[in-house]
């Protein structure tokens, strides 16, 4: 074994100082030999947790990545840092297939990069086990479990592992998992026996927030206005909505940019590009945008449409405020958004009991959504962690009182009986109303002795209560029925007054009003030392396109804070730059401690002539 030790391969090769939380408890346990499952937040830092083990040992470890793009990232930053990485991946030519699996013959490689459907070959599982990997590395590890938001049947094939390598520990990684889905993962990948190291979900500096949907248009306008300058993502649920946000925003004076799967790859990765190295960018995505994204200053995240559950939501909000500075997480939901997450979920091609899990799911977001206190708490507790009221979500500090919403409940489901529970919230909310439709007209629902009753509400607060009747469970939307409202047997009880029911009157109102409130800058740097972060992000930019791999596999944005707030004058300085492992100085040291000068020398000029 070499004799650097994990503490002095973080600071050599990678150019940190001290593990975080989690991280040395995680490689200790694989350099020990044990099997580890490691549950930690997005931005935690989990690559290291297998990449310092693989090159404290230096034989050969293999990781198992989802992602082409994924994968070739890593290497590039592993290979910037001085690793031998490399992957092998249906992306690249046979040649190069051939090349690299003979650099891992050699004994040439740390670690070896593969999907999982590459790695359960025969010819693959035969030809690795006389080599005899010191360790296996499996990213996305919720997607092996069947009880898992996103399971992948290639990562089943991954539960044989141990069959094949008994002597090679495994070390499974994911962001997400709730208590079951971390069960299942150890049960079926480690057959029950596994260290598991889970740290904690909360993340202080996220401002959590949930508006009901009213006018989505103006409600994404105000909220990206109100934070004009701020580098920000915002998540849609599809291409064409993608696209029209991009268009609303870049037409109110915003650089807003697009990226979805149905872009070419040159203009979705010129887009990231521009993300991660211009100030104050907006990305307006689909889910395709997110994963390896390393971008600190992210302020804030809005969803325009619901999540698919806690898990989906937790990892996509976790990419805004990496650099622990104030950030915000904002959600825009409606009962529509309930509909279609419904509808998605009886289309999967799965079995019942998966569907079933990915309701409970979907439900306990829309808890997350309606509760009436401390949302940190609600979303905490869904992943087993318990923590005081946090102080700083919408809930927090506007709190939102609920009312007794029995009578009103009842009258609702009577309506929803009355016609057969055949028809979508627009139709119920009508008859309690007393509308005058000409549908109400034609089946004679003008006759119901709900017709009129709930006049004393407006609707919007109708919808609101029908809202949170499906949220809690009182009601549920019938897919096949095309939306329709049915009542589940908790709604009956509620009809024969055996339930209690509050809900929130006005929670849409104050919400709205709570858009406006904006963030305090992240930006500890002085004005001068921005001007210098651009310079040295365009400098970034200009090597990551010489050398075809994003900007931040150069350098994070956190290092390039860091380099600007130090302005380091020779190489030992910039030895001192957060993330400069020995790699990165050597190939890197003259090109930005030249920048660096050039912008001093610059300045120092303009302020000779002003004088």
């Amino acid at each position: 074994m070499p004799a650097d030790g994990p503490r002095e391969i973080l600071r050599t090769v990678f150019g940190y100082d001290a593990f975080r939380t989690g991280q040395a408890e995680a490689i200790d346990g694989l350099l020990a030999g044990r099997n580890v499952l490691a549950v930690m937040p997005t931005g935690a830092g989990k690559s290291l947790c297998f990449q310092v083990p693989a090159l404290v040992r230096g034989g050969l470890t293999v990781v198992v990545s989802p992602l082409v793009a994924l994968m070739q990232n890593q290497v590039a930053a592993l290979r910037l840092s001085g690793v031998a990485a490399a992957a092998i991946n249906s992306a690249a030519p046979r040649s190069q297939n051939v090349a690299i699996w003979q650099q891992v013959r050699a004994g040439a490689l740390r670690l070896l990069y593969l999907s999982p459907e590459r790695l359960m070959t025969p010819r693959m599982l035969e030809a690795l086990a006389a080599l005899k990997p010191d360790f296996f590395a499996i990213d996305e590890a919720h997607c092996i479990s069947h009880w898992g938001p996103a399971f992948r049947p290639e990562y089943e094939q991954l539960t044989a592992l141990r069959q094949h390598f008994p002597h090679s520990p495994i070390m499974a990684l994911t962001a997400t998992a709730d208590p079951v889905t971390r069960e299942d993962i150890v049960a079926r990948l480690f057959g029950g026996q596994a260290e598991v190291i889970v740290t904690g979900f909360d993340r202080p500096n996220l401002r959590l927030a949930v508006e009901m949907k009213q006018n989505w248009k103006r409600q994404v306008s105000e909220f990206v206005a109100a934070r004009r300058g701020q580098a920000g993502i915002v998540y849609c649920l599809s291409r064409r909505k993608t696209e029209e946000v991009a268009r609303l925003l870049s037409e109110a004076g915003h650089v807003a940019l697009a990226y979805h799967a149905g872009m070419g790859a040159a203009e979705r990765a010129a887009n990231q590009d521009r993300f991660m190295t211009e100030p104050g960018v907006v990305m307006v995505a689909t889910i395709a945008f997110g994963m390896g994204i390393d971008k600190p200053d992210i302020r804030y995240v809005l969803h325009t449409d619901l999540p698919g559950g806690p898990e989906a939501y937790y990892q996509e909000i976790g990419r805004a405020g990496r650099d622990g500075a104030p950030a915000e997480a904002h959600m825009l939901y409606g009962l529509e958004d309930i509909r279609m997450r419904r509808s998605f979920i009886e289309s999967e091609n799965a079995d019942e009991e998966r569907k079933r899990r990915q309701h409970q799911r979907l439900g306990a977001l829309l808890a997350f959504c309606e509760a009436p206190a401390c949302r940190r708490q609600t979303l905490l507790a869904y992943f087993g962690e318990t923590i005081a009221p946090c102080g700083a979500c919408d809930n927090c500090q506007t709190p939102v009182a609920t009312v007794d919403g029995r009578e009103a409940g009842q009258l609702a489901l009577s309506a929803i009986q009355h016609t057969g529970e055949r028809f979508g919230a627009g139709h119920i909310v009508d008859i309690i109303t007393g509308a005058q439709t000409r549908k109400i007209a034609e089946r004679g629902h003008d006759r119901l002795e709900a017709f009129a009753a709930g006049v004393a509400r407006p609707a919007g607060e109708w919808r609101g209560i029908l809202r949170q009747l499906v949220a809690t469970g009182f009601l549920e939307i019938d897919i096949g029925g095309f939306g329709a409202l049915v009542i589940t047997p908790r709604g009956r009880a509620l009809m024969r007054g055996e339930e209690d029911f509050r809900y929130r009157p006005d929670a849409g109102r104050k919400a709205a009003g709570r858009t406006r409130k904006k963030t305090v800058s992240a930006s500890a740097l002085s004005r001068e030392d921005e001007a210098l972060l651009l310079d040295l992000k365009q400098l970034r930019l200009r090597l990551a396109v010489e050398r075809g791999v994003p900007a931040y596999v150069i350098f994070s944005d956190r290092t390039l804070i860091d380099m600007a707030a130090r302005r380091p004058a020779d190489a030992a300085g910039f030895a001192r730059v957060f993330g400069v492992g020995e790699a990165k100085q050597r190939d890197f040291a003259a090109l930005f401690l030249a920048a660096i000068a050039e912008h001093e020398a610059s300045g120092a000029a303009a302020l000779r002539a002003g004088g």
